[in-house]
């Protein structure tokens, strides 16, 4: 690792700190890898490769297995700290948990985070469908029934800058990928009171969400959803049972949220 390497990168970045979060994320979609997979990959020196897994795992940040590296559980703790400090999270959790129990669906709690649709919390009872969406993902806001819900309650110049900082990518055949159609959206999600993901991101998922709202302020601060199978809960009938459930549990948390 030069000199050179430590102290110059994009600006005012520090180009080895954005080298190593490379292979941090390389590891978080390849699960585990070894110091030539990953090299041939990220197309760095295998020698550099084998100098930063070795930093990291000195750091906690990643644990060697035989040949191979995987992210360590050093992670689940920063993240864990960094929720639990949440102001949202703790008034919202036991309100979600209560959504999912009641629609016997899975229940969903997001943040958007530099333009990005962050899943704060997530509970499923027992028959709710099986989503391997994990704590913390971070996706495309268009994408998702919770940064839809946000979005329509944006200023437009908002949803412009996220738009055009991370563009509208398609996930599927059902993904919105226009300015117009996002903004038809957004205007229906306000006109009906809460948001739609249709199958935009995953095939065979319906989503219904909804805003929270820092009531000091009249803005929005968070979504809340419940998922379930399309077959299951597309009628109108249990469309707008599980809406006026999930606008129930937005109107707790922003009470809860507002005492806490």
């Amino acid at each position: 690792m030069s000199r050179n390497d430590v102290e110059s990168g994009t600006g005012d970045t520090i180009s080895s700190l954005e080298r190593a979060f490379e292979i941090v994320d390389f590891l978080e979609s390849a699960e585990r890898a070894g110091v030539t997979e990953t090299a041939d990959a990220l197309d760095i020196p295998k020698s550099t490769v084998h100098i930063y897994l070795k930093t990291l795992e000195r750091l906690d940040l990643v644990v060697r297995e035989g040949d191979s590296y995987r992210l360590g559980f050093r992670f689940l703790e920063y993240g864990g700290v960094v929720r639990n400090r949440s102001r949202l999270y703790r008034a919202a959790k036991l309100e979600v948990d209560k959504l999912a129990r009641e629609t016997g669906e899975v229940a969903n709690l997001g943040i958007e985070e530099n333009g990005l649709r962050v899943l704060l919390y997530k509970s499923e009872v027992a028959d709710a469908i099986h989503d391997n969406a994990p704590i913390g993902e971070y996706t495309n806001m268009h994408w998702t029934a919770l940064g839809k819900a946000m979005l329509a309650h944006y200023p437009r110049e908002r949803v412009d800058a996220i738009v055009h900082e991370h563009g509208l990518p398609r996930a599927n055949e059902h993904t919105i990928t226009t300015r117009e159609e996002l903004h038809d959206e957004l205007e229906t999600t306000r006109e009906r009171g809460y948001s739609v993901e249709d199958q935009d991101r995953r095939k065979g998922v319906l989503t219904i969400g909804v805003p929270v709202m820092d009531r000091s302020t009249d803005e929005v601060i968070s979504a809340v959803s419940v998922s379930g199978p399309v077959n299951r809960v597309r009628s109108p009938e249990k469309m707008s049972e599980l809406a006026d459930a999930v606008k129930s549990t937005a109107n707790v948390i922003e009470l809860r949220y507002a005492h806490y």
